[in-house]
C-alpha cells in the first residue's frame, strides 16, 4: 500500500487578509451596509482629496490639469492591490475610472475645489462612515481597520473578490 500525500498550497497573502477581513463581517444586514457604504467613502475619499490645491508644475505642460493629490492617493493604492491580486487591481482600475468621471463631472456643475464640492463629498464621507459603525454594531465586532490601518485599503477589493467569485474569474 502506497501513501500518497497531498501538497496543500499556502494562503495567497491577499486570501489571508480577506479571511481576517471576513472575521468582522459575517452578519448580513452589516455585509449589505458594506455594498453601500464602502463604495461611497472610497468616492468621497477620492473628491476629498481631489479638491486640494494642487501646485502647477511647468513641466507637465498641457497635462498640468491632469494631476491632482488624488492621484497620488489612487497610484499608492492601485500599487498596492496589483501587488495583492492583478485581477482586482484591474477592476479597481475600472471602478476609480468610474469614480474620477462622476467627480469631474461634479467638478464641471459646481467647481473644483468649492465649498459645495466639500461639502457634498463631507457629507457622503460621514454619512457612510456612519452607516458603517451602525453595521458593525449591529454586528457585534469591531472595524478590521482598528486593529491594522491596511484593512482601510482592503474592504473595496474585498467585495470585488465576491464578483469574481460569483462569476468564476479566478483573482
Amino acid at each position: 500500500m502506497s501513501k500518497q500525500t497531498i501538497k496543500i498550497e499556502p494562503k495567497r497573502p491577499v486570501d489571508v487578509l480577506f479571511d481576517k477581513y471576513a472575521e468582522s463581517h459575517q452578519n448580513p444586514t452589516n455585509k449589505l451596509v458594506h455594498w453601500i457604504c464602502v463604495p461611497l467613502i472610497v468616492f468621497s475619499l477620492l473628491g476629498l482629496v481631489w479638491q486640494i490645491p494642487f501646485p502647477h508644475l511647468g513641466f507637465l505642460g498641457n497635462y498640468n490639469g491632469f494631476f491632482n493629490w488624488a492621484s497620488f492617493l489612487l497610484a499608492f493604492s492601485l500599487y498596492y492591490y496589483f501587488t495583492l491580486s492583478p485581477v482586482l487591481f484591474f477592476m479597481m482600475i475600472w471602478v476609480v475610472g468610474l469614480m474620477s468621471y462622476i467627480i469631474v463631472k461634479i467638478e464641471q456643475v459646481v467647481g473644483l475645489g468649492s465649498g459645495t464640492a466639500y461639502a457634498i463629498y463631507a457629507a457622503i464621507f460621514v454619512a457612510a462612515w456612519v452607516g458603517q459603525f451602525i453595521g458593525h454594531k449591529i454586528e457585534g465586532k469591531k472595524p478590521s481597520f482598528l486593529d491594522d490601518v491596511k484593512f482601510l485599503l482592503i474592504g473595496p477589493i474585498w467585495l470585488l473578490h465576491f464578483i469574481c467569485k460569483k462569476v468564476g474569474i479566478r483573482y
